[in-house]
């Protein structure tokens, strides 16, 4: 298992996406995609644990503390492709370079995947991801799979 620690002691590592702390973080990354997007059909919130096991893709939390407090996912979509999914941190651990952190040890694994290219789906109102996504060199594209007639979805790419 590859750790990734930043320089405030926060870990990034894989965990299980059936486990409690996934649980916890995904049903509040839910909860607030479902307060920001009340649209119907508006969210996209699934993910499959086979789509993360070895071999596939994986998934990571990021802990402070010793507590959950970020989660993201990898999951292959193509030979060469991957796509980045369920990213999140927790409202009161915002702005601590958690989700950089967690973003820089997903490409990671999708270059040990040997995944050459990473997609994402984010939403027009999340400012603060297309911030993060832009900063790390992803770049807008075409509306992809199931978000094609998805009005209010921002699709981007960026090659490893």
């Amino acid at each position: 298992m590859r750790e990734e620690a930043s320089s405030d002691g926060v870990l990034v590592q894989r965990g299980d996406l059936l486990s409690s702390a996934a649980r916890v973080l995904i049903e509040a990354l839910n909860a607030e995609l479902s307060d920001r997007y009340p649209e119907p059909g508006a969210n996209h919130f699934r993910l499959d644990p086979d789509e993360v096991a070895d071999g596939q893709g994986a998934f990571l939390i990021a802990s402070s503390g010793g507590r959950p407090v970020g989660c993201g996912a990898v999951r292959r979509i193509e030979a060469r492709t991957g796509e980045i999914k369920r990213m999140y941190v927790s409202p009161d651990a915002r702005g601590r370079g958690i989700g950089r952190a967690v973003l820089a040890a997903l490409e990671a694994e999708a270059r040990t995947l040997g995944i050459a290219r990473l997609v994402l789906e984010t939403g027009l109102r999340q400012g603060e991801a297309l911030a993060l996504y832009e900063g790390a060199g992803f770049s807008r594209i075409p509306p992809f799979g199931e978000y094609v007639n998805s009005p209010l979805s921002v699709c981007m790419a960026k090659d490893l």
